[in-house]
């Protein structure tokens, strides 16, 4: 898709906040309160039932990692896009504020970037669930499907930004799926379904809009989306 010309322009890594600095510092404190609680063994017992080979330490490694990886976004490919790039500051949608990443790029171009923190780490940990506890496929797959269902109806194209959806609909509806399907399982497709099905509603199915939104970044995984797989991870462990 890309001539040999445009991809010099490509930048190699691009490394930004998904969220404003307020948020990310409200996700830092929640995931401070969580390993504290956890070093209490308040809620270890939680988790080390959805990672129940994994060590405390390996827990926490794992959430400190999602979190510090939302701020490194691996570039994919360039989209062209059918209107001018926008260059504010930030956008605000549903009482969420989402950073635009400032890049020198062609005029009508979009980089599309796939963030670690808020899509391959979790897709991995899912994948690992699913792995260690092949007896919840099915209705795993179920309530992903029905997460995205969810996600996709409420997620919304924004221009400058991207693809958002208000953080707290993921956990809540793969949290109610997970009572509702999981049976002793129930974080486990929780999480699966949360992590999944929000990457799939809003990232994935939406892959198509993005030409006609003028971000100068399109983060699957990232801005408009992390907070919702961030908080279906750890939502999903503290309630089962």
């Amino acid at each position: 898709m890309d001539s040999s010309d445009e991809n010099q322009h490509v930048p190699r890594g691009v490394f930004y906040c998904p969220v404003h600095r307020s948020f990310f510092y409200l996700l830092a404190t929640i995931l401070g309160i969580i390993v504290t609680l956890l070093f209490l063994d308040i809620v270890g017992a939680a988790f080390k039932r959805l990672f129940h080979s994994l060590s405390i330490a390996g827990i926490i490694l794992l959430f400190v990692t999602c979190l510090l990886g939302s701020l490194v976004n691996i570039p994919l490919k360039t989209l062209r896009t059918r209107i001018p790039i926008m260059r504010s500051g930030y956008v605000t949608v549903l009482g969420f504020t989402y950073p635009i990443p400032t890049i020198v790029m062609r005029s009508y171009e979009t980089l599309l970037v796939v963030n670690l923190g808020g899509a391959i780490i979790p897709t991995l940990a899912s994948l690992y669930l699913l792995v260690r506890t092949p007896q919840v496929l099915l209705n795993a797959l179920m309530a992903t499907i029905l997460v995205t269902i969810v996600v996709k109806t409420f997620a919304r194209p924004v221009r400058g930004v991207g693809i958002t959806v208000p953080g707290f609909i993921p956990p809540l509806a793969a949290v109610l799926l997970g009572i509702f399907l999981g049976g002793t399982y129930g974080h486990v497709v929780a999480y699966i379904s949360g992590t999944l099905g929000t990457l799939i509603g809003a990232d994935l199915l939406n892959l198509n809009v993005i030409p006609e939104l003028g971000a100068p970044v399109a983060s699957i995984g990232g801005a408009g989306t992390f907070d919702g797989v961030f908080l279906s991870g750890i939502i999903a462990v503290i309630l089962f």
